[in-house]
Order: structure tokens, then sequence, then C-alpha cells
């Protein structure tokens, strides 16, 4: 049977790293520090990743019939339709022109979903979330995030044009080395985004999470020839120019992506802990799972903006059990997001609200 190669998911594949909970209680306490001064800056409360929402969309995904043994697992066990909010996004905590190049993200929130929660003390919703980026790695690990999250914390204070300056560099420096044959660090990666549509991006989970009885990572990619003729089209030089692409786009047209899993076969090439490698796709490649539909819509409404940025929150551990997130930068994730979120809504006076139904994300 084919589900004989793939690694079985047991909780002792997760190993804590040296002084893991002293390096998240300073990252925390990093991310209060930054939250408070954006705060100051914006006088409005806003993430502190991912703040810079490009559109929030509404639509539906379909886990595919007929899916083979060892995929039909968890929220993909049984074929069926999920309604989805959708937030598009660029991964800095701070709201910068678009001309700044950072990595980009995408937030999906399935509601009505069924089954054991991974964290039933935080989330009693029946929703589920998966946040991906359009790189395939993380860009440390959690020893690395610790130095690199005082960089962030410096960040708000850096002008635009130092920020673009600093990815000039980065890009500059990604072409090196891809040119010699050697993989760019992921900090490289994640200032070196070369300016592309969003709408025609692949996205990656970055790190592991658990796949029912498996392991795996997940990717989302344009299916529509309306978003993959997208790919690599380069955007306008402008502070705005993804939220003018995603509001223009769909205004006359709908999209549909692909969600993948990519099971593990191997723990050493295809680690749960590092989330800085990339699995092998030679070793295991990304087998469809899902679509998801997203109709012709005002994708950014004044409405809509405020429920995705102010009331919406997304997290890796809003999830089912049998998609718990793995790995030490996931487990920082869970406390950061937790922290961040609560910060937000306090300072904007919101009540953390899961949504219950689709009608409640606003036309």
């Amino acid at each position: 049977m084919q589900s004989e190669k793939y690694i079985l998911y047991d909780p002792s594949i997760e190993v804590t790293q040296p002084r893991e909970a002293e390096l998240i209680d300073k990252i925390v306490s990093s991310i209060k520090r930054t939250s408070q001064r954006s705060f100051i800056r914006y006088d409005h409360g806003i993430r502190q990743a991912h703040a810079k929402s490009h559109g929030i969309l509404k639509g539906e995904m379909t886990v595919y019939p007929d899916l083979p043994e060892h995929l039909r697992q968890g929220l993909f066990a049984q074929a069926r339709s999920y309604p989805v909010i959708v937030r598009l996004s660029t991964a800095l905590g701070a709201l910068r022109s678009d001309r700044v190049r950072a990595g980009r993200g995408i937030a999906i929130k399935i509601i009505g979903i069924e089954g054991k929660k991974a964290l039933p003390d935080f989330d009693q919703s029946a929703n589920h979330d998966i946040l991906m980026a359009n790189v395939p790695t993380y860009f440390a690990n959690t020893a690395a995030y610790s130095k690199v999250q005082y960089l962030f914390e410096l960040m708000p204070i850096f002008p635009d044009l130092i920020l673009r300056i600093f990815g000039f560099g980065a890009r500059s420096a990604r072409k090196l080395l891809e040119a010699i044959g050697v993989d760019p660090p992921g900090r490289i990666k994640l200032f070196s985004d070369p300016g592309h549509n969003i709408l025609g991006e692949t996205f990656h989970s970055m790190a592991a999470i658990r796949f029912g009885d498996y392991i795996a990572k997940f990717s989302l990619v344009p299916f529509s020839s309306s978003v993959r003729q997208l790919a690599g089209k380069p955007i306008a030089p402008v502070d705005d120019a993804l939220r003018q692409c995603v509001v223009q786009f769909f205004k006359n047209n709908s999209a549909e992506y692909e969600l993948r899993a990519q099971l593990c076969t191997d723990l050493k090439p295809m680690p749960v802990e590092d989330a800085s490698i990339e699995w092998p796709e030679e070793l295991s490649p990304h087998q469809p799972i899902a679509r998801i539909t997203l109709p012709v819509q005002d994708a950014y409404s004044a409405k809509r903006r405020a429920y995705g940025d102010d009331i919406l929150s997304f997290s890796s551990w809003r999830c089912l059990a049998d998609h718990q997130p793995l790995g030490s930068i996931m487990r920082l994730r869970k406390i950061a997001y937790q922290t961040s979120t609560v910060f937000r809504h306090d300072q904007n006076g919101q009540p953390i609200e899961e949504p219950k139904h689709i009608a409640e994300l606003p036309d």
C-alpha cells in the first residue's frame, strides 16, 4: 500500500529545543513592546505580523471526492464543502508601502467544521484556520527568531526608503547565491520578494502540521486560468499596488486555488523541528486535497476592511486536533499569535469573536 511509505504521526516526533521556553518568553516580551509602540504610532492596534491587508474575501472550500486513504484525514476525511473567509496580507508588522518588498501571506478561515480541537481551552469555535506565505520555508528556527525579533522591534523606526534599499540588497544577494547553486537563507528570501501580483502566488504552510495519521505541509496553488496567468506578473510601483490588484480583479473575475498536502516520508531530510528546511519534492510530491473558489465580489469595502483588520483573528492553532501544528516555530506561534491578538483587540476596544456564519462578513 502507498500509505506504508509515509511517516506515522507520534507525539515523540516533537523535541523541545534547548532554552525554548526562555526564548519564547523573550520573544513574547518583545512582541508586547512592539505592539505598544505600534499603537502609539498609528493610534490604533495592528497585528504584529501581516499587519497590512490587501483584500478580505469570501468563498468556498470543497474537499475532493474519492481521495486515497492516506489523504482522507481529519478535515479532509469526507467530500464536502465549507464557507471560507480569506485574508491577503504582507508579512511585516507595520503598515508599509507595497514598494517595500517582503513576504506575502494568505490566511484561510474555514467555517462550520466538526471534531476535537487542538486547544479546546483556547478555541471553542467551529472554525479552522490555515496560514500560509509565498515562501516554502520559515526564515528561522526559534533560537534564530529570538535574535531577528529585536530587528522587528526596531523596524517601525526605519523609513520606507531604508527598507527598500535593504530589499534591493536582499534581492541582489538572492540572485547571486542562486546563480552559484546556493539556497539563500530564509531571512534573505523573506525580504527579497520580487513584487509580483499576490493573486498569482503559490503559498506554503512552511512548517509541519499533523495530517491525521501522518505529517504534512500544505501548499495553495493558483488553479483557474484567471489567476494562473497572474503568476510572475509585476505590480505597479505605488504604495497600495497589491490592494488595487485584488480589488480590480474581483470586480469582474472569480478565482480558484488548489490546496495540496505534502506528506512526510523521511524525518531526516524532512524535519519537523526545523521549519527553515524545505522538504524535497522528489521525496514526496504535493497531492491535491481540496479546491477553494472565490467568486466576483467587492474585496475591500470599508466595512469589510474594518471587519478583517479589527475583528477577525487568525491562528495556526485554531484547528482540529488532527491538524495540530508541529515543531518549535509552531509552538512559538501558539503563544505569539495569542499575545498579539489580545493586545490588538484590547487596544481597539473590540471583543475577540469568531464568526459563526459567512454572512457575518460584510459585503
